[in-house]
Formats: structure tokens, sequence, C-alpha cells
């Protein structure tokens, strides 16, 4: 199973913004 830091890590961005992504999809459209 892909783990958070996993999805950060291949994204380029932080555990926090995979986090808040999948809890309420906001994200700017530049990240």
């Amino acid at each position: 199973m892909v783990s958070l830091n996993d999805i950060a890590k291949l994204a380029g961005v932080s555990k926090s913004t995979v986090s808040r992504y999948l809890n309420n999809g906001s994200v700017s459209e530049k990240t």
C-alpha cells in the first residue's frame, strides 16, 4: 500500500498538502 509520505514525495509536496487534498480537495491549481 502506498503511504501518504510516498505520495508527497512523488508529487513533490508536503504531507500536509496531500492530507488536506484527501480530506477536502482544496489545493491550489499550481500545486
